[in-house]
This record gives structure tokens, sequence and C-alpha cells, in this order.
């Protein structure tokens, strides 16, 4: 918890299908999950399978909360006709936004956003928070995706404008680390702004 008394909200984003992410793509995703939580914060996923889906069996194994969030309109609709699972889950948001649209509110609703092993949902994910300017932490793998983004990051023109909020590792407690400390610092900054305007009024 931080000083302010809230929780930090940490989105877990990766691939649904995870043939292609190498041998090890699950146990980091588990391993990750676990960190989330031992690191004091809140998952929150996709409510999908995949590399999201054992960072949040990870979560749980250590007691962690997990929030779920939704393509479907209903939960019959997320199981039956997208095909999601609902385990692992404390709570489940149900958007009715398909996975566009759930892809922002997911982004939207969490305070920085760790990468995985991914597809182009994933780098959708990625670019929503990048115009978003939440911090980002890519985890390093056998997985291509983290090339991918380091790249598109030099080549984006617009590199500047997140230094100091993207963080790349293959350690899962050193990414969550570092994400929590940009969260917190600029919690504080943000929180000094507004009492400064409260006694300024």
């Amino acid at each position: 918890m931080s000083e302010q008394g809230l929780g930090y909200k940490i989105c877990v984003s990766g691939a649904a299908e995870t043939a292609a992410c190498g041998h090890d793509a699950l146990q980091k995703a588990v391993a990750l999950g676990k960190e989330v939580v031992r690191q004091k914060a809140i998952l929150i996923d996709g409510a999908t399978t995949g590399f999201p889906f054992w960072a949040a069996k990870g979560a749980k194994e250590v007691g962690g909360i997990v929030v779920g969030v939704s393509p479907a309109s209903t939960e019959a609709e997320h199981v039956k006709v997208y095909g999601l699972p609902i385990e692992f889950h404390d709570l489940i948001l149900y958007t009715g936004s398909g996975y566009s649209g759930r892809n922002l509110l997911l982004t939207r609703l969490t305070d920085a956003v760790i990468i995985g092993c991914g597809r182009i949902g994933t780098i959708n994910e990625f670019t929503i928070a990048f115009e978003d300017r939440k911090p980002i932490g890519i985890l390093r793998g056998a997985w291509d995706t983290d090339e991918l983004l380091e790249t598109i990051v030099k080549k984006s023109h617009r590199a500047e404008e997140m230094a100091g909020k993207i963080f790349y590792s293959d350690d899962p407690k050193e990414l969550v680390a570092k994400l929590i400390a940009s969260i917190a610092k600029e919690r504080e900054t943000n929180y000094e702004s507004y009492l400064r305007e409260r006694i300024e009024t």
C-alpha cells in the first residue's frame, strides 16, 4: 500500500496462445504473477487464456487478488462465445466492448502494464499504455516480443516522452520493483500538487 492508502494495480499483458512463446513462457508467467502479489499489488488481466492466465494462477497461489477485464457482456458470453476462463479470478468485469475496447479499458484501469510474450493484441495494449504515459515493464524471454517493442520504441521518434517509464528485465522481481517505484514517485508528485492547490485555495 502507498502512503495515501491506495494499492497498486498492475496489468499483465500477453499472448492468449503461447505456442510461439518458447519453452519457459508459462513458468515465467507464474513467477511474474507471484511477484506482483509479493510486492503488494493487485493483478489485472484480460480474463483470458495463455500468458495472462498463468500469471493469474501464480498470483492466486500466493493469496493475491486478481481482477479480469472481459471483452464479453456477460459470464455466459465470456465462457460460451469467447471461450475464455473464469478460474483464478476474484472478480471479472464484463465490458461488452469486444477485444479492442477491452484492451483500452484494461490498460486504463491500471497503474502500470507488464508485457510478456505477446501477439498483436499485446502490442495494442502496449501502444495504449504508451499513449497514456503509463509505466511499462517489458519482460525479456525466449520470445520475440521484447526485442520487437524495444525496436518500436527506438524508431518511434517519441522515446524521450517515456524516458524513465519503460523498463526491461528478464527478472520478474526486478521488473515489478521498478514499476512500483515509478508508480510511487508519480503518485507522490501528484499528491504534492494536490496539497499545494488545496493550500492555495
